[in-house]
């Protein structure tokens, strides 16, 4: 019996010869039993017209309408996936996929497997990861709805080009094709939906050979409802792309906030300023400097971010990084947090003389806050320098 995320496998009597597949087709599978049978057809016929050595893996995410059965009778090994999942069932099944080459694809009769041809000839040309194109190959009427064609796929897959510059104008085309090796440098995590984000991403990042064909979207032959949830997964989705790219989430945002913020303040610091007839004071001046704060706090986590995923390996290592913090070290971080306190606590020493040559008196806010203001951020930002600069050196313990 197998436990829970282990992956176990059933071997149909069929075989794909003394080589070894060339292709393993994988689909996962989570109730198919109806359209199931089409499918296997369908790729059992391409591996005839093309004299593919291939061979067809079925990953069942825990079905119970007797797919697996199903599966096995026709030919296909069966791959039994007990952790729940879209990704799951995929890594599950691309674990036992024997062949050089890996396509694919859902198995509810919405893609064309006779195209799997297109894939291995793209594959075969020296591609890591070969996607298919639904805009460019033709989506049937009532295939995808108006709110995945014209909003969900082309807003996530342009936030996907943005953060990433990955050529792939389909993101979340279900068909599409890599090489085992290729597979393996991935390194995928996500379980979920978010897990055909994570592939093109990664293999992005990777700098891997991205190629894509051209393929169609029919309408899928179930009778019941779809497992994608559009607004949920197209979350799930959206929230990977941030979370896989700490520049557009922490660190532009950050360095935006911090530009605004300081020239706000600068721009305020002599006296108080009227555009038009709009008047602009310590008010405003206190804003600045909150996002001033906000902005260098952003930052400070864009490195957080990005140098704990290189070390639990959901990014790649970064060169540029690497150059970046030969300069910027403990030492570094200390000796400016320790010169910002100094500054700050100069300006509130500055502000307390004021206060005295008044003898404790009432003070002017207006002219007290043009001390106070710039005394506390730069305290705040002092200490904050000062625990940002341990904080990487412990995260940077493991690195090196």
């Amino acid at each position: 019996m197998a436990t829970e995320g282990q992956t176990t496998l059933e071997v149909a009597p069929a075989g794909s010869g003394d080589s070894g597949p060339e292709v393993s087709v994988v689909m996962p599978c989570l109730n198919e039993a109806q359209t199931l049978p089409a499918c296997i057809e369908q790729i059992q016929r391409t591996f005839r017209e093309h004299n593919l050595r291939g061979e067809i893996v079925v990953a069942d995410n825990g079905s119970e309408d007797g797919s697996p059965e199903i599966a096995a009778r026709m030919g296909a090994r069966v791959a039994r996936v007990p952790r729940k999942g879209y990704g799951s069932a995929l890594m599950g099944g691309i674990a036992a996929a024997q062949g050089k080459f890996v396509v694919m694809g859902d198995a509810d009769c919405s893609y064309e497997f006779g195209h799997i041809q297109r894939f291995l000839e793209k594959l075969r040309a020296g591609n890591d990861l070969v996607m298919g194109n639904r805009f460019r190959g033709g989506i049937q009427p009532g295939a995808m709805s108006a709110l995945h064609r014209y909003l969900g796929n082309p807003v996530l897959s342009g936030i996907g080009r943005l953060f990433f510059q990955a050529p792939c104008g389909d993101f979340h085309c279900g068909l599409r094709g890599f090489s085992k090796a290729a597979y393996q440098r991935m390194d995928l995590r996500t379980t979920g939906m978010e897990f055909a984000s994570e592939m093109v991403v990664k293999a992005t990042l990777l700098k891997l050979r991205i190629a894509e064909v051209p393929t169609t979207l029919s309408p899928d032959g179930r009778d019941r409802p779809p497992h994608l949830r559009s607004w949920r997964d197209g979350w799930r989705h959206l929230r990977f792309l941030l979370l896989y790219s700490p520049r557009w989430l922490f660190l532009y945002p950050g360095v935006m906030l911090m530009l605004v913020g300081a020239a706000a303040g600068l721009w305020l610091l002599p006296g108080a300023r009227t555009v038009g007839s709009i008047n602009f004071d310590v008010h405003t001046l206190l804003y600045a400097a909150m996002a001033v704060l906000l902005g260098f706090q952003s930052i400070v986590f864009a490195a957080f971010t990005k140098i704990f995923a290189i070390s639990e390996g959901l990014l790649p290592e970064d060169p540029r990084l690497n150059r970046v913090f030969r300069y910027i070290t403990l030492e570094t971080g200390l000796a400016v947090g320790f010169l910002l306190i100094v500054i700050g606590l100069a300006g509130s020493f500055l502000a307390v003389g004021s206060w005295g040559s008044r003898h404790f008196g009432a003070l002017d806010p207006v002219r007290t806050l043009r001390l106070v203001i710039p005394a506390v951020l730069a305290l705040t930002l002092g200490v904050e320098v000062v625990f940002s600069a341990f904080f990487l050196s412990v995260l940077g313990m493991k690195r090196r």
